[in-house]
């Protein structure tokens, strides 16, 4: 063995010695240490419950999810809320009908929704008790451009509206507009925008399929709807109104004669009228109480008009 090896074992030796020799004489004092260090976690996290607790579970963020109508709405108290230490995050997975499943799921904590809740989404979710709280209410307009508006298309029967979305017409000409090609942006199966068309046009009837045409594509949410209807010549499509407020490209026809006022929209005259809702499973508490509580108060209604919809207190209720 070299005299470096042997050094180096001697060494190792020496510590190993040591190290037993220390063990010994300290093991009591170490085994304190580590039984004040257990209790002080212990204290630590008992202590974190509590703070969460108080705070009504501002620790752990709450999940809402769902429709694109009511996100804006709910995304402004949630930013609002933040002074208050609650933390809130907003998506718009799937619409109202993804937000609904993903709630019966367990997988969020408020479903936004701007449709009812229907015996479809029960017979889905059978586990789930789906509580429903409203916060407003909005029109669903049938949205054009103003190309097509100023041509002479100002109003729009439900047999007409039929037909431009079942692809039997296909030039606005037919309905006293210009000659110019219809093209039809229609809205997933599930969203609330949809859902109110149907329930319109086809009064709980299961409507036809679409129609095999190159005029005729299916959207999401309403900022791509947006987009979409500003973008293509002869564009139409299933819009909140409140999404075009502002938007000087694009109009919402009248239907059968009755325009989307606010007068119209608050006495549900206007056919294709839709409460807002924030849905929990089972009554709402801590963080998903205090989000709704906000929104049904009157710094919380304020929201509403922001967007385009109409309060608790426009509708009567």
């Amino acid at each position: 063995m070299s005299r470096t090896a042997e050094s180096s074992e001697q060494a190792q030796d020496l510590m190993s010695d040591g190290a037993r020799s220390s063990r010994s004489a300290t093991g009591k004092g170490r085994l304190t240490s580590v039984a004040l260090a257990v209790a002080l976690l212990a204290s630590l996290a008992t202590a974190c419950a509590d703070a969460d607790a108080a705070a009504g579970g501002a620790g752990k963020a709450l999940q809402a999810s769902g429709s694109t109508t009511v996100a804006p709405v709910v995304a402004d108290a949630a930013e609002a809320l933040k002074a208050q230490g609650l933390n809130i995050t907003v998506a718009t997975q799937g619409g109202s009908a993804g937000g609904i499943s993903q709630l019966g799921a367990g997988q969020i904590d408020v479903a936004l929704s701007s449709k009812p809740i229907g015996d479809k989404d029960r017979a889905d979710n059978p586990k789930a008790d789906f509580v429903s709280t409203q916060i407003g209410s909005d029109a669903v307009g049938v949205i054009i451009s103003k190309q097509v508006a100023d041509a002479g298309v100002k109003n729009l029967t439900a047999e007409q509206v039929r037909g431009l979305f079942e692809g039997k017409i296909t030039n606005w000409n037919q309905v006293g507009g210009p000659n110019l090609e219809v093209f039809v942006y229609d809205k997933e199966p599930g969203r609330g925008t949809r859902e109110v068309l149907d329930k319109y046009l086809y009064h709980g009837e299961k409507p036809p399929p679409p129609p095999n045409s190159d005029h005729f594509a299916i959207v999401g949410g309403n900022l791509e709807t947006r987009n979409k209807l500003e973008s293509t010549p002869g564009a139409v499509g299933p819009l909140s109104t409140g999404f075009i407020d502002g938007r000087d490209k694009l109009v919402a026809v009248s239907l059968d004669g009755i325009a989307p006022t606010m007068e119209n929209v608050a006495s549900s005259k206007y056919p294709m009228t839709r409460p807002l809702f924030l849905v929990t499973n089972g009554q709402p508490k801590d963080t998903s109480r205090k989000l709704i509580d906000y929104l049904v108060s009157d710094k919380g209604q304020e929201l509403l008009p922001k967007h385009g919809y109409l309060t608790l207190k426009q509708i009567g209720k």
